[in-house]
């Protein structure tokens, strides 16, 4: 039973990433969640307020925000009749990272699907901060759909990696199983100039081998040093609808994701992005 945390502002945009999911592991048995984070609006909205009017705007918020969430899961079941999916929703007080890692925990989630505001420009991405802070530091898989996607065939996935780290298995496993169902290949992709793979990086690759199929995957060796160039040209090139990196210390990922200039990072993220942790659980 795979289990999906959707956590939403009941925006456009996140209701472009429930839907993608929906599509996305329509062939798979889900428990589906919906979460809303409320604590923000709360602090935001009584700054000036004594304690009494605090605690009541607090319980008036978080039933406004319960309807919400009912009128969005109904939306969902009007749109989706998939008898493998079950619903449910939760309003939580509390920072949207904090109430994302409780339940992950809790609940052994398996997938994060957020929506985000896509590039804004052709030089400049814009992931959204709060799907920023939960690719940083929720541990486990993150899903970001940006808002102006709306394919959900993913026929070609994109995996730059640079084999240096043991993959997670589940995490690896998650992603390979997106794969099978929709029959997508996936394009692993290693940016480098030396050609020699090590020993570590042939051991690392066959644990990736071994959850793909041989007509699954391709393993991509491109030389340079511009990883990034090489990525958003290889999106282009094989019309990738998918992009799956592994963010850990050290990494590409992590060093792009942890700059103060994020804006400016110029990958070119306008397709789904799947961010899986390599952090144990």
């Amino acid at each position: 039973m795979r289990k999906i945390l959707i956590p939403t502002d009941f925006s456009e945009t996140s209701m472009n990433a429930i839907v993608y999911a929906m599509e996305l592991f329509k062939y798979e048995h889900a428990d589906v969640l919906l979460m809303n984070a409320f604590a923000d609006d709360v602090y935001e909205n009584t700054q000036e307020m004594s304690q009494d009017f605090f605690e009541q705007y607090k319980e008036k918020a978080e039933d406004a925000t319960n309807r919400l969430l009912r009128k969005a899961v109904a939306e969902v079941l009007e749109k989706f009749h998939n008898p493998k999916h079950m619903y449910n929703y939760v309003a939580k007080f509390g920072s949207l990272v904090d109430v994302v890692n409780e339940l992950v925990d809790k609940l052994n989630v398996d997938v994060v699907v957020m929506g985000t505001k896509g590039k804004s420009n052709k030089s400049d991405v814009t992931f959204g901060s709060q799907t920023l802070q939960v690719i940083k530091y929720v541990k486990c898989p993150v899903l970001a759909v940006p808002v102006g996607f709306h394919g959900y065939s993913s026929k070609n996935i994109l995996f730059p990696t640079d084999y240096m780290i043991p993959f997670q298995r589940r995490e690896l496993k998650l992603a390979s199983t997106i794969a099978s169902r929709h029959t997508s290949k996936t394009h692993f992709l290693y940016v480098s100039n030396t050609a020699e793979l090590s020993q570590r990086q042939k051991d690392n690759r066959m644990l990736a081998m071994c959850c793909y199929n041989d007509d699954m995957a391709s393993y991509l060796q491109e030389t340079g040093a511009d990883v990034t160039e090489t990525i958003n040209k290889t999106i282009a090139e094989r019309s990738i609808e998918m992009l799956v990196m592994v963010n850990h210390r050290h990494s590409y990922l992590e060093n792009i994701l942890y700059r103060s200039t994020i804006e400016k990072i110029g990958l070119d993220i306008s397709i789904p992005f799947l961010v899986l942790q390599n952090l144990p659980r």
